[in-house]
């Protein structure tokens, strides 16, 4: 197959309703406290447990669900997929009852609904998160979040006063980024932002792996276009996943987001699709951020054929270079040289960390939710490059603010 690098419609499958009305009034409304559940706190430590309710109940979903039970501290009281079979399954594994297992596309508003739910864990397509974060907060539930937050700017920017909101109500708000709840990448990054290298110069940032998500692309197959197919297979629906860079590559580039401690200027990108394939997603990227004091940052990716697989984000100074490898090691070498160690399962230790966190601060009331702002920053660091790459030129972060290009799922078909 051809190296096509077709630029994919912003809309792909256009709805009239869908998430439009909701994030043209994000933040609109004000929650008055007093009419939330104020005693979400009290009652957890009463019972020793967080209640919680699982939105998304897909291969992620019942894995971290787990983690949350070996935790200890959580008892799981809801499930909700847009899937009845997967939200039995679920249902099955944690014990749940039949009656406070929802499926549909609102049955995470009935589930919310549940008084004793004290938080829950999104895990659905990022499409949704926006929308589903937003309700939970007026619910007044708690809120662990997968990545990617969002799949488009007005979504970030949802994310972005949901999080503002919780902390207003009182509520914790977490972004489950493992890198950042790691302590060799915590204290590498600290001793760069303390000046242990220097002047930033320029970096680098990367996520090469092989073929993914090929159980997904057969299921698309099978009824490509169709609403359910593109549920059931959205990790290769663009507009349900953002996208690779969005999806899976925010990873490298969250972590020089971190670093870097700012939102790029302008980029410039490419990329496209080599491999046959159903979905329509990309699977390769390549995209060079400018930042301020003129720091450079190159990025790429490929999801595609075998060979070397890496995670990395290496930033060099003037003093010393940090380097950081998702499955590799974490170290700053140079004049004050740090070696943080070899990661060797960060995938689940920084997911079991920010589930210890959640616990803790829900149950101290730290309220400060500090994950979300950088990670709207680094999600709207994604959506940057990936629009420049398919429009194959440099574009701006005002520019990309002031297009708020909005994707949109059509639901007609779907069961409400």
């Amino acid at each position: 197959m051809s190296n096509q690098a077709t630029v994919p419609s912003p809309s792909q499958a256009t709805s009239p309703m869908t998430r439009r009305r909701f994030l043209a009034g994000a933040g609109a409304t004000a929650i008055s406290l007093s009419v939330l559940d104020s005693a979400v706190v009290g009652r957890a430590a009463a019972n020793e447990k967080i209640s919680l309710g699982l939105i998304g109940c897909g291969g992620r979903g019942k894995w971290i669900t787990d983690l949350f039970q070996k935790h200890g501290g959580y008892q799981v009281v809801g499930v909700f997929d847009y899937f009845a079979d997967r939200a039995n399954e679920a249902g099955e594994k944690f014990q749940v009852p039949e009656a406070q297992r929802y499926s549909g596309l609102s049955g995470y508003k009935r589930l919310l609904e549940q008084k004793a739910l004290d938080a829950v864990a999104i895990e659905s397509p990022p499409y949704f998160h926006p929308e589903q974060a937003a309700a939970a907060v007026e619910a007044g539930k708690h809120v662990y979040l997968a990545k990617p937050i969002a799949v488009d700017v007005p979504g970030c920017q949802s994310i972005g006063e949901s999080g503002r909101r919780a902390t207003a109500q009182k509520r914790c708000f977490l972004v489950d980024f493992q890198t950042r709840a790691h302590p060799a990448y915590q204290e590498a990054v600290r001793r760069v932002h303390q000046g242990d290298i220097g002047r930033l110069v320029s970096g680098e940032a990367t996520y090469f792996c092989s073929l993914m998500f090929q159980h997904m692309d057969k299921e698309y197959r099978k009824n490509a276009g169709h609403p359910e197919a593109r549920l059931r297979a959205w990790a290769v629906d663009r507009v349900l996943s953002g996208d690779v860079i969005t999806e899976q590559n925010i990873h490298a580039l969250d972590v020089a987001s971190w670093i870097l401690n700012a939102e790029p200027l302008r980029a410039y990108g490419a990329g496209g699709r080599a491999r046959e394939f159903t979905g329509t997603c990309w699977d390769h990227f390549a995209v060079i951020f400018y930042y301020p004091n003129d720091i450079l940052l190159s990025f790429s990716s490929k999801q595609v054929g075998a060979g070397w697989d890496d995670i990395c984000c290496r930033v060099y100074g003037t003093a010393g270079t940090i380097d950081t490898h998702y499955f590799g090691e974490v170290s700053v070498i140079g004049d004050e040289p740090f070696k943080g160690g070899r990661m060797v399962n960060l995938y689940t230790d920084g997911a079991v960390n920010n589930i210890a966190t959640f616990h803790k601060s829900i149950m101290t009331g730290d309220f400060t939710n500090p994950t979300v702002a950088p990670s709207v920053r680094s999600n709207l660091t994604t959506i940057l490059g990936r629009m420049a790459a398919y429009q194959r030129k440099e574009v701006t972060w005002q520019e990309m603010l002031r297009a708020n290009e909005q994707f949109e799922f059509d639901t007609r078909g779907l069961k409400a």
